[in-house]
C-alpha cells in the first residue's frame, strides 16, 4: 500500500511560482512511476506530468512545457512540481499519482494510488 499526501498548493498571482510535494508512504516509493494531474473547476481531470522510477524519464503535456519541472527524491519518498510563470488557466486541484506502469502513470488510466488533491489558484 502507498498513501500519497500532496502539499504546496496555494494562492499565487500570475506569473509567479509555487512548488508542489507529494510525500509517499512505504517502502517501495523508489519501484513506482509518479506523476501530476490536475482537475480545473466543472473540467475532467488531466495529465500534466509524469517521471520514472529513476527520474531519468520525464513527460509535460503541452501547456506546462518549459514551465513546469517534476522531480523525485527516493532517499525522501517524495515528488516534486516546480511550477514557474504560473496562469489562471493554470488553477486547479491538483493531484499525485503513483503505479508501477509508467504508461498508467501518464494517462491516469488503472492508476494504483491518488493523493486527495491540494489547490492551485493562479489569480490574474
Amino acid at each position: 500500500q502507498v498513501q500519497l499526501v500532496e502539499s504546496g498548493g496555494g494562492l499565487v498571482q500570475a506569473g509567479g511560482s509555487l512548488r508542489l510535494s507529494c510525500a509517499a508512504s512505504g517502502r517501495t516509493f523508489s519501484s513506482y512511476a509518479m506523476g501530476w494531474f490536475r482537475q480545473a473547476p466543472g473540467k475532467e481531470r488531466e495529465f500534466v506530468s509524469a517521471i520514472g522510477w529513476r527520474g531519468s524519464i520525464t513527460y509535460y503535456t503541452d501547456s506546462v512545457k518549459a514551465r513546469f519541472t517534476i522531480s523525485r527524491d527516493n532517499a525522501k519518498n517524495t515528488v516534486y512540481l516546480q511550477m514557474n510563470s504560473l496562469k489562471p488557466e493554470d488553477t486547479a486541484v491538483y493531484y499525485c499519482a503513483a503505479d508501477i506502469n509508467l504508461a498508467s502513470v501518464r494517462t491516469g488510466s488503472g492508476v494504483d494510488y491518488w493523493g486527495k488533491g491540494t489547490l492551485v489558484t493562479v489569480s490574474s
